[in-house]
């Protein structure tokens, strides 16, 4: 599956290979209820990293229906983007320290329970820096 997916991202990665590029994978979370936000685990690199963010490239996997209205950020430590469906690209990192660590939150507006909850099976970032 990890090979998989670098493949997806491997433009990606190639591109950054004069600066610098890290990736992380996770495991997903689960959300029961609407207006209440969920958070992944953080996803960080795995050795000492420096410079700035530039280019992110995302892609988590979920286990059933998206539920309507789902909202996705990416989120370091200091900011967060919004990002739309299950796999991309943002420059809306640009300039966050490359060793902040990153996480997915989903949120679903609203209230009362969410049938059937949101099931994130996995998540990945591919980080690029200078």
């Amino acid at each position: 599956m990890i090979r998989l997916l670098v493949l997806i991202f491997f433009p990606f990665v190639v591109h950054a290979a004069g600066e610098g590029a890290w990736q992380a994978t996770g495991v997903g979370a689960t959300l029961s209820h609407r207006g209440v936000a969920t958070s992944s685990r953080a996803l960080s690199p795995s050795q000492p990293v420096e410079g700035g963010m530039t280019l992110v490239a995302w892609r988590y996997e979920l286990i059933g229906p998206t539920p309507a209205g789902l909202l996705v950020r990416l989120c370091s430590v200091t900011r967060c983007v919004e990002i739309e469906g299950q796999s991309g690209t943002t420059r809306g990192l640009t300039h966050v320290a490359a060793n902040e660590p990153l996480r997915f939150v989903w949120e679903v507006p609203g209230g009362g329970s969410l049938f059937p909850p949101l099931k994130v099976r996995s998540n990945q970032v591919i980080v690029n820096y200078q």
